[in-house]
């Protein structure tokens, strides 16, 4: 899909290329399809250091020479795998890195009321700014406070599988607190969550007057 000057492709599960400012800029790549990583990445993000968000079969056929990598502390050592000369910049919530003109700023991603990405691991949600385009990749998370600190987000990302993040309802509930311009359903199909979760999602999402849309896998 393209907002503005920038283009979003789903590459399935929490997986996103960005492409725009003359980056190509990765979220948390896992399964890609077969003949992606023709565009190398010049920013990958990685949320936290699950086998599904940091997958260092997926992210080898990606990276070039000085590939930046954003990512929580715990993923920094099983980046050593890669051979290439990566910049690996660890954050936690609340920090902000600029990159050429691209700002990125983490934000919370935690569980409320399971046990599987606790709040005290630090992962991280993120906000990315590409030529004044606001996209919010909300990582593995329940339903949070800090999500009402949120404002004038373009493209919000948001978990619906269930499980091991939010369900359709509480990622529903999420859209409408943090009210962007278009809401993307995302972690489900592959780990868990069904393409049923994801059109119940946006279904619950129109009733609210918020505008979302099911991808599909680039």
């Amino acid at each position: 899909m393209k907002l503005g000057n920038i283009t979003l492709e789903w590459k399935g599960h929490a997986g996103f290329l960005i492409i725009g400012n003359g980056k190509n800029i990765y979220i948390d790549p896992y399964k890609l399809k077969p003949g992606s990583g023709s565009e190398k990445a010049d920013i990958i993000l990685i949320t936290h250091s699950h086998y599904d968000h940091c997958s260092i079969e997926d992210l080898s056929r990606i990276v070039k020479d000085n590939t930046i990598v954003i990512c929580p502390a715990d993923c920094s050592s099983k980046l050593t795998k890669l051979q290439e000369k990566l910049d690996v910049r660890v954050i936690e919530p609340g920090q902000e890195q600029e990159i050429d003109g691209v700002r990125v700023k983490a934000v919370p991603a935690y569980n409320t009321n399971k046990e599987f990405h606790p709040k005290n691991e630090y992962w991280n949600g993120y906000v990315l700014e590409v030529r004044g385009v606001k996209i919010y990749h909300a990582g593995d998370t329940d339903l949070i406070p800090e999500m009402q600190d949120l404002s004038e987000i373009d493209i919000a990302l948001l978990p619906v599988g269930g499980t091991y993040t939010m369900n359709a309802d509480e990622a529903a509930r999420a859209a409408f607190m943090i009210k962007p311009r278009k809401a993307i359903p995302i972690h489900f199909g592959s780990v868990v969550g069904s393409r049923e979760d994801a059109e119940r999602f946006v279904q619950l999402c129109k009733e609210e007057g918020v505008e979302a849309e099911v991808l599909e896998v680039s």
